[in-house]
């Protein structure tokens, strides 16, 4: 049987147990299988690569803002559509070769045309379910990876958006701080203005007190001096008083005594 690298060969060698088995040249990978099991490994990379803690998507978003990867950009969706049909066709292709090989309708066939034909089929299905799963994960890694890079790129938006509107909250607080310790010295200073004002209302009012206080002094002192110069006319008016009591009385005094004397005289002519 010959194959897309050419024919099969098989024979049989001994190994150092003692034992038997059977080598055929020809199942080798092919080279579009080998392109297809190295990008499997890439996917596995990169996606590694993704899922590693300690690189943010930030940064993920910083490299990909990269040039080089601006200019992959402009291709990436016909590529990513190219693979994904090329990795179609691939695994269809397996599919075929598995259903061709699993059926026991070609081992019968094969079995009467060549001894060892068993071993054949078997192996051609061993490949055929190999590149299968190559190229089914392929496929399911590729789509997998267009997601994650989709994810990666929307988180990082949203945390540079979280991290912006983080900024502008601090910002905000900072200046709502900013008015309330201003709003508390415009408080404290009106309050300062109001004791100002109150002390310059006390001191006004201190000093028309004052004045008061002066002024009813002053007329205190002149309505003392009155006084003392009405108790000293008093006094003098009252020794006067005394004075011409003391006359009234010496005068009625004579008055009678020189009654007394007249009346003496009279009652003499009488006798």
């Amino acid at each position: 049987r010959a194959t897309a690298r050419g024919p099969i060969e098989c024979r049989w060698r001994e190994t150092q147990s003692g034992s038997w088995h059977q080598v055929c040249s020809g199942c080798k990978m092919t080279f579009q299988w080998t392109a297809v099991a190295l990008f499997l490994y890439a996917e596995a990379a990169v996606l590694f690569l993704f899922c590693l803690p300690f690189i943010s998507p930030l940064r993920w978003q910083k490299i990909f803002k990269f040039q080089l990867w601006s200019r992959i950009a402009l291709f990436w969706n016909k590529a990513f559509l190219t693979i994904i049909i090329v990795l179609i066709v691939l695994f269809l292709d397996a599919v075929r070769e598995v259903r061709k090989y699993s059926g026991t309708q070609a081992l019968e066939k094969d079995n009467k045309v060549y001894p060892s034909a068993f071993d054949h089929i078997h192996m051609k299905l061993f490949r055929s379910q190999r590149n299968l799963y190559i190229s089914g994960f392929s496929l399911f890694l590729w789509l997998v990876l267009r997601r994650v890079i989709t994810l990666i790129t929307h988180l990082a938006t949203e945390m540079g958006c979280n991290g912006a509107m983080k900024t502008q909250v601090e910002h905000a607080n900072q200046s709502a701080k900013k008015y309330m310790e201003e709003n508390e010295n415009m408080k404290k200073a009106l309050a300062a203005d109001k004791r100002s004002e109150n002390v310059l209302l006390v001191e006004v009012e201190n000093e028309k007190q004052k004045q008061e206080i002066r002024k009813l002094k002053k007329e205190l002192e002149t309505t003392l001096i009155a006084l003392n110069t009405a108790r000293t006319e008093v006094n003098t008016l009252k020794k006067q008083f005394d004075g011409m009591t003391r006359e009234y009385d010496r005068l009625i005094n004579e008055h009678e005594r020189l009654q007394t004397l007249v009346d003496g005289k009279h009652v003499k002519k009488d006798d």
